[in-house]
């Protein structure tokens, strides 16, 4: 199956699971925001330290937008494969289309990584 349209780059397999253990970690010591209206606003607040994107969402419109304001606020961000997985990383019950960390709480180290991991993975994108 190809990546939806707003898929910029294939983001390697060990920062996808980092990105939902940071998700994880920060959801139970620091401050997640779930689902992709929440995640906006945090967004556009400037609140959010990494957003983490999921990649099949039907339809794609539906997140296709969080990359372009995570751009233009120079707000790190993630594509991962599984909304279920981003759910269940975020302790809820019910798939998450995007999801975001406001508070890294423990998670600050791994999310620093992940992100100093995606600037190189972006570089070699372009």
């Amino acid at each position: 199956m190809s990546k939806p349209f707003y898929v910029k780059y294939e983001v390697p397999k060990e920062i996808v699971d980092a990105a939902y253990e940071a998700l994880q970690i920060a959801a139970k010591t620091g401050i997640v925001r779930k689902g992709t209206n929440e995640a906006t606003k945090a967004i556009e607040r400037a609140r959010a330290k990494l957003v983490v994107i999921a990649e099949d969402v039907d339809p794609p419109e539906v997140v296709a937008h969080l990359s372009l304001i995570c751009d233009e606020r120079k707000i790190p961000y993630v594509f991962v494969s599984s909304k279920d997985e981003i759910g269940k990383a975020v302790g809820i019950d019910v798939p998450a289309a995007a999801a975001c960390v406001v508070e890294e709480g423990e998670a600050a180290g791994l999310i620093k990584e992940i992100i100093t991991r995606m600037e190189k993975v972006k570089r070699g994108a372009q």
